[in-house]
């Protein structure tokens, strides 16, 4: 019998051999299971420019995407098409979300067979996404089957759901017929696939009014039922949890250590691009990257009850050398259609209206957040907001003492070239404002001189830990040593006037601050993140705690709210035109010396010039150590009392 499995497995190997496939076995495998993956489409629907090793590349675009899944199609008719979500948000495309859905619509035209919802399908809270996904139900076109399992509604005491408009997303999603889970049957096989959102996705949902469950043991449970009701084959869970460079803290290795039954996990929200699948245990974790670079493919065989093996691992890039299906463009451009007519039509602006040119290109966003310095993009953005509140307010235009961008309100860069109204949209696309309009709005703020200080000490030690928060601001100068004990690491600040010269910051004065909506919202959760060391209270003018940030929003003179992307597209038109075209200045091609990384780690350095907080943490140490010392010295004289020699017996 030894003789015999070891020719068999010669014969195998040489197969195999003569096959040339990746991993060594043919995802050609009549009964293998093929998975094409996607995940943070983030309505990239058309191809977009980005910069790599120094050259403009055009990549994406659905049209391009669909070519290439109806290749894999060809090849495999039963492979299976997924989504980890975040499929909305980021692109004009967003701002006729709630009236047509375009982007559930085209998941469904490209026959997607499931997806879930990510933090931002809940941009525009419970209402929007209701309308979404109803006007997605009464278009009659083919949709992918949602799966949300961790989705909860709050109630009241009685059991009834609580808010009007959460009544109608829960209405919205039974119309839609979202799902915990749903059942695919390929090639023999049934896959059981569930959806769910995890935590650090939860927490930047601030505004979804529905509630979610702890996403391992909701997963934990939905395995339970898979494999215990429904006796399915294989388990892929779309979980918009994602990864990080700390594999130990990433949500979905926790996932997949925790409920080992998985056996693919499509990882979203961290937009990461895995190169090779993650392997825990028998769990496969895959992520293609983020707009629609890629489609993700793996291919498995069923190696015993419970087990699939990989046999192939691939990201097929979505490159301008694609054929677009040409049945697809046309849909696209009637959804542009609709972007124009809608939302462009009333701004006086058209999707690929030019608004300027650069000369040069900015960092790309998707290394910004690692990139813990000033950025020269995000000073454009600041200083965009400080003219956009001039040129509303006009004559009765107060002074902007401090413009603030976090990075993670940063979702698009600028390449070498031409700017379009698409472009800069894209940049700033977050959010919804009371106008139910896309895009948040801007206002304005007061802080006290000292909490001006403490934003740069928020970005200097926050920042690390939370790489959105990172803060980039017009208006101030600091410096920073990131060698510095955390919460001490602001070592000068000033105020940095538009000629460049600096001004003290007077701790109890009162500072004019612009902000978009949502970024003013979070400055007041400092206290929380900062585990109460730091505060940050915005005020009125009159330095009342602010209870309404909606009332203190910038409008025009015809009362349109000022968005963030808008106030960009304004300051963009106003630069100084060369043959015609409005021009970036090379002001923007470098730093400014708004925010210094002074990297010195000696220990002179580290020390100088304590804060209140390094002060106290210093006194405790100090006196532990001398608690410590005592403590010691105490015990050394008991030890010693208790060696010493006994005195001689004398008479008694």
């Amino acid at each position: 019998m030894k003789k015999l499995a070891g020719v068999l497995v010669l014969l195998l190997t040489a197969a195999l051999l003569f096959t040339g496939a990746p991993y060594g076995i043919a995802d050609t495998d009549s009964e293998a299971l093929t998975i094409l993956f996607t995940h943070d489409l983030h309505d990239n629907l058309l191809p977009y420019t980005v910069e790599e090793n120094g050259l403009a590349v055009e990549q994406g675009g659905y049209a391009r995407l669909l070519t290439v899944i109806n290749q894999e199609r060809a090849k495999d008719p039963d492979l299976l098409l997924v989504d980890a979500g975040d499929f909305s948000m980021g692109t004009l495309f967003q701002t006729i979300f709630s009236e047509d859905s375009p982007g559930l619509r085209m998941l469904g035209q490209m026959g997607y067979d499931a997806t879930t919802f990510g933090n931002h399908e809940f941009d525009f809270r419970p209402d929007g996404l209701a309308g979404s996904l109803m006007a997605a139900r009464k278009s009659g076109d083919q949709l992918p089957q949602i799966l949300a399992a961790n989705l909860q509604y709050p109630v009241d005491a009685e059991g009834r759901i609580i808010g009007e408009d959460v009544q109608q997303l829960q209405h919205a999603m039974d119309e839609y017929g979202v799902k915990d889970y749903t059942i695919l049957h390929r090639k023999g096989y049934k896959i059981g696939v569930f959806g769910i959102i995890g935590k650090n996705a939860i927490s930047n949902a601030p505004m979804a009014g529905v509630e979610f469950a702890d996403p391992v043991e909701t997963a934990g449970q939905i395995v339970n039922k898979l494999e215990q009701q429904e006796k399915v084959d294989m388990i892929v869970c779309l979980s918009h949890s994602g990864t990080d460079q700390d594999l130990d803290k990433s949500e979905d290795v926790i996932l997949a250590k925790k409920v080992p039954e998985i056996d693919v996990i499509i990882s979203g929200h961290s937009h990461t691009t895995l190169h090779e699948a993650i392997v825990v245990g028998d769990t496969y974790i895959c992520s293609a990257g983020h707009y629609g670079k890629n489609l993700g493919k793996i291919t498995l065989a069923h190696e015993s009850p419970g087990i699939w093996s990989q046999l192939n691992y691939q990201l097929l890039p979505i490159s301008k050398d694609i054929v677009p299906d040409e049945f697809l463009g046309q849909r696209l451009e009637e959804f542009k259609a609709l972007v124009q007519d809608r939302y462009l039509k009333r701004l006086n602006m058209d999707f690929d209206d030019i608004l300027a040119y650069t000369p040069f290109s900015f960092t790309p966003v998707s290394d910004l957040e690692d990139i813990h310095d000033e950025q020269p993009l995000a000073n454009l953005i600041a200083d965009a907001y400080i003219y956009a509140v001039e040129q509303a307010e006009g004559d009765d235009y107060q002074p902007i003492d401090v413009a603030v961008v976090p990075a993670g309100t940063i979702r698009a860069s600028f390449v070498k070239g031409h700017i379009t109204v698409a472009d800069a949209f894209n940049v700033s696309s977050l959010g919804i404002g009371p106008d139910k309009r896309s895009g948040y709005p801007l206002l304005s703020v007061y802080l006290t001189g000292k909490e001006l200080k403490t934003a740069c000490e928020v970005d200097a030690s926050v920042a690390p830990l939370m790489k959105p928060a990172q803060l980039y601001m017009s208006g101030l100068t600091y410096t920073f040593n990131p060698h510095r004990m955390i919460f001490n690491k602001v070592t000068e600040a000033a105020l940095l006037k538009p000629d460049g010269s600096r001004k003290e910051i007077q701790d109890d004065k009162l500072y004019r601050v612009a902000a978009g909506l949502y970024s003013a919202q979070m400055l007041s959760i400092v206290g929380d993140k900062s585990f109460g060391l730091l505060s940050l209270v915005p005020k009125t003018k009159e330095g009342l705690p602010i209870t309404d940030f909606e009332a203190h929003i910038i409008r025009d003179a015809d009362n349109n709210e000022i968005k963030e992307w808008a106030a960009l597209a304004g300051y963009l038109q106003s630069f100084e035109a060369v043959d015609g075209v409005p021009q970036i200045p090379e002001y923007y091609s470098q730093k400014q010396g708004r925010k210094i990384v002074d990297n010195d780690p000696s220990l002179g350095a580290i020390l100088a010039d304590p804060n209140g907080i390094a002060l106290a943490v210093y006194g405790l140490l100090i006196v532990i150590l001398l608690l410590v010392a005592l403590a010691v010295r105490a015990l050394v004289k008991r030890r010693q009392k208790a060696a010493k020699p006994g005195l001689p017996g004398g008479r008694g």
